[in-house]
């Protein structure tokens, strides 16, 4: 009868000791859940602001090759030979 006690004082130890390191397993998911999360917005928001300089950047290139077309062929060689070198 003894050991039949002490089995289930063992079990119930054990049962603990599960207990308790599957709420830490839980706690560790829930934190890398959190932290993927906020990795993928910061991600998100690099991504969005890299696609925001380049359709800046793609816009301001293409301001500027319309003003060097309208300067182009107007008889100034020094402008023309600028903008070939540009080119």
């Amino acid at each position: 009868m003894i050991d039949v006690q002490r089995m289930v004082k063992d079990m119930k130890k054990m049962a603990e000791e599960a207990n308790t390191t599957i709420t830490e397993i839980e706690g560790a998911i829930l934190t890398v859940s959190i932290n993927n999360r906020m990795t993928n917005a910061m991600n998100i928001a690099g991504i969005s602001e890299d696609l925001q300089y380049m359709v800046q950047s793609d816009m301001e290139e293409q301001m500027l090759t319309d003003e060097l077309d309208r300067y182009r062929g107007r008889g100034n060689s020094y402008v023309d030979d600028n903008i070939k070198e540009i080119q």
